[in-house]
């Protein structure tokens, strides 16, 4: 199982892309235009087709054909958010910076492939109504921190845990987050992010910790990335 789930997440993830392309690609074919449609409201909808695909897939699919069922206990969902889930964003996002910096460091120095100057596609640009902004981050700000929260620290990691020691659970759960954002600066720095999200939920026994630093994490990137650009 140690090898089978981190797997099955990654085929999950990858699937939904492939299945949202293909709906995408057949309705192009059969004659049905996208050119109207506003890009940022393209991208949002077509953004959060893949997430649900994807959990609908990984969390859904094993338990329609195998009845393997995942438990909102399981998923740290079991309790509602109280304010200390809310406060220990803040104290988790300067943990984060610091391992995000330190890997980085390291990266840069024994890594001669790395660089910092490759950049995630977030797929939005040129926001300028305020419709978009507003469509960019709750794309970018509050559904993908939910649902990758719940198949990352929640699903796989809560799965890991059973069959393999904790650290070991940490560790896959964060590589495979890291290398589905297929970049080597954002996947280090989102594989220091998941080793501080995976830790708060061991420590809180619950999800909401890990999706409140989350959506932290990226409601800063999205100042910077389209409200006050630092490049």
């Amino acid at each position: 199982m140690g090898i089978i789930l981190p797997v099955w997440v990654i085929a999950g993830f990858i699937l939904a892309q492939v299945i949202a392309g293909g709906v995408l690609a057949l309705a192009k074919a059969l004659g049905i235009s996208f050119q109207g449609v506003n890009e940022a409201v393209f991208q949002a909808t077509f953004s959060a087709l893949i997430y649900l695909a994807s959990l609908a897939i990984v969390i859904g699919l094993p338990w329609a054909i195998k009845k393997y069922r995942t438990t909102k206990a399981e998923l740290g969902l079991d309790s509602s958010m109280t304010w200390t889930d809310i406060l220990l964003a803040p104290a988790g996002f300067v943990i984060y910076l610091i391992l995000s910096l330190t890997l980085t460091v390291i990266a840069t120095q024994f890594l001669p492939f790395y660089s910092t100057d490759q950049v995630q596609d977030t797929g939005f640009a040129q926001l300028g109504q305020g419709y978009e902004y507003l469509l960019a981050f709750a794309t970018l700000v509050v559904i993908a921190p939910i649902a990758e929260e719940v198949l990352f620290r929640g699903y796989l990691f809560g799965k890991l845990r059973k069959h393999v020691s904790l650290w070991l659970a940490i560790l896959i759960t964060s590589v495979v987050f890291g290398a589905v954002h297929l970049a080597w600066n954002v996947g280090i720095d989102v594989f220091a992010l998941s080793i501080v999200l995976c830790l708060l939920r061991v420590w809180s026994g619950r999800l909401w910790p890990s999706i409140m630093l989350h959506m932290l994490k990226n409601a800063i990137a999205f100042y910077f990335l389209f409200i006050n650009p630092i490049f």
